[in-house]
């Protein structure tokens, strides 16, 4: 579990969701324009006025306990669901996002399988 291989992951995944996680409430990456379908969903996203603050205090949370590495095993399981959302997003509505959002999906699955044996008594 600690190769010098899954540091790496851990540390680019964990940098990747502090930085996106803060660009929601900072905004110093510019969004670049959107297809109509993908608008209208991140739209009705941010109208709720929770959705985005909520997804962006996730994944900052998330992010500081990999780069501090802390209750990883945690992070990972929550971050399942945030991912795939992230990826499937991508697929179906912008497409120009899909290589990030499949890095993030595979290093979120990498870092799983390489912790493993912390979630093998949730099957058995």
């Amino acid at each position: 579990m600690n190769s010098m291989f899954t540091k790496i992951v851990r540390i680019v995944l964990g940098i990747i969701l502090v930085v996106f996680g803060l660009n929601k409430f900072i905004g110093f990456i510019p969004l670049p324009d959107l297809p109509e379908k993908a608008g209208a969903f991140m739209g009705s996203l941010g109208d709720t006025g929770y959705v985005l603050p909520f997804v962006g205090t996730l994944e900052i949370a998330i992010g500081t306990m990999l780069l501090l590495k802390k209750w990883i095993a945690f992070a990972l399981v929550v971050l399942v669901p945030i991912s795939l959302n992230i990826l499937l997003f991508h697929l179906f509505l912008g497409i120009s996002g899909v290589p990030l959002a499949a890095l993030v999906t595979i290093l979120n699955g990498i870092l799983i399988y390489k912790h493993w044996p912390q979630y093998k008594s949730l099957f058995y």
